[in-house]
């Protein structure tokens, strides 16, 4: 038995050493990588791109940042994530400026939303205010409410604004109001 106990303690501390002399020969990248998995549930989400605002959480105010962002709660004022997808969960109530790369909603938007890439508004999301982004797609069973401008990102702003007031300043009884041409034939 005395010779069993021997032979336990020195496989104790031997297994122990050999996790940091692998973390030391290890490139700093993946020293990070292997040792946050061990680490807790805490720095679990540190690894992710995504940041969450749960849904108790409130923000009143300027929200900015460089990393994908996903809302549950409330937010209120202004949100720039100019280079990531910000996603606006089932949960999710935003009165806010929103000005990102992609923006994905599932709950409800108040504002104008501006994206470089998509506005993809899903099933039972809602959008009350105007749309700038070179591509958009409103589910069945979205809700949308105002202007959408799908201007393409290398064109001159001026183009499409001169031929909204045009459109609206015919009568309808003309025959170039009835048409889907009216615009076209600018």
């Amino acid at each position: 038995m005395w010779k069993r106990d021997d032979s336990a303690k020195p496989a104790a501390p031997a297994a122990p050493a050999a996790v940091p002399t692998q973390t030391v020969t290890t490139s700093p990248a993946a020293d990070a990588a292997a040792t946050r998995p061990m680490a807790g549930d805490a720095q679990r989400g540190l690894e992710k791109t995504a940041v969450n605002i749960g849904k108790s959480v409130v923000v009143k105010g300027e929200l900015n940042g460089s990393e994908d962002l996903t809302i549950e709660g409330q937010v209120e004022g202004k949100i720039e994530l100019r280079q990531n997808i910000l996603t606006i969960g089932p949960n999710g109530r935003v009165k806010a400026q929103v000005f990102a790369k992609a923006v994905i909603i599932l709950g409800e938007v108040t504002g104008n939303v501006t994206a470089t890439e998509k506005v993809d508004i899903r099933d039972n999301g809602s959008v009350d205010g105007d749309i700038a982004s070179p591509r958009v797609a409103i589910a069945e069973g979205a809700h949308f409410r105002g202007s959408i401008d799908m201007q393409k990102a290398g064109a001159k702003p001026g183009e499409k604004a001169d031929m909204k007031p045009a459109a609206a300043s015919t009568s309808p009884a003309s025959p170039s109001a009835t048409g889907a041409t009216a615009g076209v034939a600018r």
